[in-house]
This record gives structure tokens, sequence and C-alpha cells, in this order.
């Protein structure tokens, strides 16, 4: 274990795990602004975090990815961190979701740790800017890493009807159109007013012929929930193959309770569930969507990514890249170090040169 993880681990982590969970966000997203704010730290934050190898670097829907790690959406609402998550060392990074319209998000206390399942429990009901405001503050500017807008409904009873919901999504897709690397579509939010309606095939196919007749450059991806059974997974990629979709986000955060990986005893009622909760459900539609697409669609893996061998894992069942926050919650920020490393080790171990190699070995079409 490096010195900065034992600092984490051993110094940093106990003192912040006895606060609040918000407030301790709130911190270091005010932290990570000022340190990317100067070159100088910047420069040290990267001497001290940054794993690179060619066998990792890949060229995905004309994107050059230098590592398959990512930062997913929900811990970067607003964009705020796009200057330091580069020189953390994330190959690419996800902000938002952002919202058509400012969007205070759900009454506290709305983010909870489970320690003992390694996860935590978020019902911040996308809090966020809005679209508007975090495009301007984006607008005109070149990212040292491939950056994803993740893009949702507000979440409002005004949202709710199909219309108004599409309508939403659609002005949060148009303020972005010219920036940023892909787009995101988040119908999988577990925690907005109205649940997940864009989960349903009718309403997925009218949104997805709206954002197909808005032009751009970028790809596009959908978030999934990982609460979806086989025959409404079967029904979306139907829906999917009909439009302009290039990737699948797999996955979004996990809604039941009923779940083998939950060890805490006392559990909040309200919210999604991230990390080693929501990890073999992730796995499994990784694996379902690679061998039911036959690989037509880049596979982004996302939940309880926590060491090298959670990555390897999805890469192998079909992932080409991977996200992760509450494995850095819970193992500080130099694990994307760490894991990129161990990702190179793996790699050699098998016989691969690059990562593209293994992406769904263990998950032959």
């Amino acid at each position: 274990m490096s010195l900065f993880a034992r600092l984490y681990r051993y110094g940093f982590k106990p003192v912040a795990f006895r606060l609040d969970p918000e407030f301790v966000h709130d911190h270091i997203l005010a932290f990570g602004k000022i340190l990317g704010a100067h070159r100088f730290s910047r420069a040290a934050v990267q001497k001290l975090f940054v794993f690179s190898s060619p066998m990792l670097e890949q060229d995905i829907l004309g994107i050059h990815f230098s590592n398959p790690v990512g930062l997913a959406a929900g811990f970067d609402k607003n964009a705020e961190l796009t200057d330091i998550l580069p020189a953390v060392g994330f190959g690419f990074a996800e902000v938002g979701s952002v919202t058509g319209e400012p969007c205070a998000g759900n009454p506290k206390q709305r983010l909870w740790r489970l320690p003992k399942s390694q996860a935590l429990v978020v019902n911040y009901g996308l809090k966020n800017d809005g679209a508007g405001a975090i495009a301007r503050r984006l607008a005109g500017r070149v990212f040292g890493i491939p950056l994803g807008i993740s893009i949702a409904k507000t979440n409002s009873p005004d949202t709710v009807p199909t219309k108004a919901g599409i309508a939403d999504y659609v002005k949060a897709y148009r303020s972005f159109v010219g920036i940023g690397s892909y787009t995101t579509i988040n119908i999988s939010c577990p925690n907005a007013f109205g649940g997940q309606p864009f989960t349903e095939p009718a309403s997925l196919d009218a949104l997805l012929a709206e954002i197909d007749g808005i032009p751009t450059r970028k790809p596009v991806f959908v978030k999934l929930s990982p609460d979806l059974a086989e025959p409404q997974l079967e029904a979306l990629i139907a829906v999917l193959n009909r439009h302009t979709v290039h990737g699948i986000v797999c996955t979004n955060l996990t809604n039941h309770r009923a779940n083998l990986n939950i060890k805490d005893a006392v559990v909040p009622a309200v919210g999604g569930l991230s990390g080693k909760v929501v990890e073999p459900l992730a796995n499994r539609l990784i694996a379902y969507m690679y061998r039911c697409t036959q690989g037509k669609y880049v596979i982004v893996g996302c939940g309880g990514v926590f060491t090298a061998a959670d990555a390897y894992k999805k890469i192998r069942l079909g992932a080409s890249l991977i996200q992760m926050i509450t494995g850095m919650v819970y193992q500080g920020p130099q694990v994307i170090g760490e894991i990129n490393q161990g990702l190179v080790k793996l790699l050699r171990v098998d016989g691969f040169s690059n990562v593209s190699e293994a992406i769904g070995a263990d998950n032959k079409l």
C-alpha cells in the first residue's frame, strides 16, 4: 500500500466518515476546484497519482482514451472539477446529470454511507445548476480528457408528463451539442419525481426520436437501471436499435433493498444504492447487453469498482470503459492509478497487449 493510500485510509477517512457525507463531498469539491485552478498544483497532483501505459490506450467512437477508468456522473454534478480530474488519473469523466432547468434536489439528508456494505445511499434528486448555467461554464473550453455530459429530466412534477419530460431532455441535450466528447441520456435516476418513465419502450422511443433530429458530432449513450428484468431489457434493446445510439452505461444505482450484499443493519428507505451492493447487478447487465447486442454498442461498466480485479471483470464481460465513484470514496483518489497499474499486470498475465483485446473475453458472442 502506498504512503498516500495509508494516509487516506487511516488518517483522512476515519475522520471524514464521522462527518455528514454531503458536507464532506461539498468540501472535496471546493478543494478540487482550488487544486485545478493552478498549474503547479495540477502538476503536483499528476505526479502523485497518474499511471500511464500504451496497453491502456483505446480509440473508441473517434475518441482517444488514455486509460479506461472514468469518473461516473453524480460526483461532479455541476462540472466544477474538469481542470483537476485529468491530474487525478482518470482516462475520462462524466459530469452531471444536468437537467433542462436548475434543480435544488431532494430535501436533506440525501446522502448516507453503508460502511459494512461498502456502499452509498444517494437521494440527491438530480441537484444541479441547470443546463444553461453549466453550458455557459463549459463553452469554449478544451478538456484534458474526454468529457461526457450526462443529461436527465428536471426533478419536478412539471416534467412527469411524457411530452414535458421529452422537452426537458431536449433542452438539456441542445445546450451541450457542441460541448464535450459524448452525451449520456440518463433514463434511470432512481430518486427523482415520477420514477423512471423513460424505461418504458414507447416513451424511450419518443425521446430518442426527438434526439435523433438534433444534429451533433457527438456519440450518444443511454444509462440503464440495474433493476430491469430481461424482458424489459429486450424491449429496450429493440428501441435502441431503431435510433442513433452508440453505447450503453451499465449501470445506475439500484433501488432494491432485498440484496444479499447489504451488510448494514440500518438502510434508509429512500435513495439508490451504489458500490458493492450494485456490483453483481451491474455485471449481470454488462454480460447480458454484450451478448444480446453482439458487441454493437460500446458498453461502459459502472458499479462496485474498488480494485483492478473489479474493473477487469467488467472488461472481460464486455465493457470497453469503466466508471467509478464509490470505490474512490472508500479507497481514496490514488485508487485510480492503482487500478490502471493493476490492469496492466492482469493484461500481461493473460497475454493481452492492449485492454481492447480483453473486452468480452469471458462472454464470447
